[in-house]
């Protein structure tokens, strides 16, 4: 298995992703800053040109959220996705591809200064957003299920994302939730790994 990637990307999710499987894998560093991702073997696995990528075998799976579903089901006995069977599997599903379809969509939303028809647009609003998954939170110590899963991995990802830069006021609920998601220790390797691979490419 191999997993393409960069730091500082959407490659974190992933990243981090295989840190809570524990599956093995090669990491295979793309220089986005030298165009590495346009190149024509790139393209090859990825026609978007984009990070992160991974590659099992005879299957490729691109986009941070689909990757995060195929590597828990690789491994079903972790926890890390509710079974098909479980009646909160349709929660699981509903917050993992959330933070991709909607919390990404609102910080576009909100740098861009775009005013949108809350109606007609797929993501609702930027408060539409926020203020339903805190609603979510405030009941929940975890966004699908009764222990992490790999929704919690995306929607902590997004909300951390969103503080760290000023584009979402650090709500106390959202700042509980990324603490108990960011203290697992896969999440502190994953860091390990991105920051070593920062300062390697300079």
């Amino acid at each position: 298995m191999e997993l393409f990637w960069a730091p500082r990307t959407r490659s974190f999710y992933a990243l981090w992703a295989l840190e809570e499987t524990g599956l093995p894998h090669e990491k295979v560093l793309i220089d986005i800053w030298s165009g590495q991702q346009d190149g024509a073997d790139y393209l090859a696995i990825n026609p978007m040109g984009k990070v992160p990528a991974l590659r099992d075998k005879g299957v490729v799976v691109t986009e941070a959220s689909a990757i995060c579903a195929y590597l828990a089901d690789k491994v079903p006995d972790s926890g890390l996705a509710p079974a098909p069977d479980v009646p909160r599997r349709g929660a699981y599903y509903r917050w993992l591809f959330f933070a991709a379809s909607c919390i990404e969509a609102a910080y576009f939303e909100k740098l861009s200064g775009l005013e949108v028809d809350a109606r007609r647009a797929g993501w609702g609003s930027f408060d539409q957003v926020f203020d339903t998954l805190e609603a979510e939170l405030e009941s929940r110590e975890w966004i699908a299920t009764e222990r992490f899963t790999m929704a919690d991995l995306m929607t902590a990802g997004g909300l951390k994302y969103g503080m760290m830069l000023g584009l979402l006021e650090p709500r106390p609920v959202f700042e509980a939730y990324v603490a108990r998601c960011t203290e697992r220790p896969a999440y502190q390797r994953a860091e390990e790994i991105n920051e070593a691979a920062l300062a390697e490419q300079g």
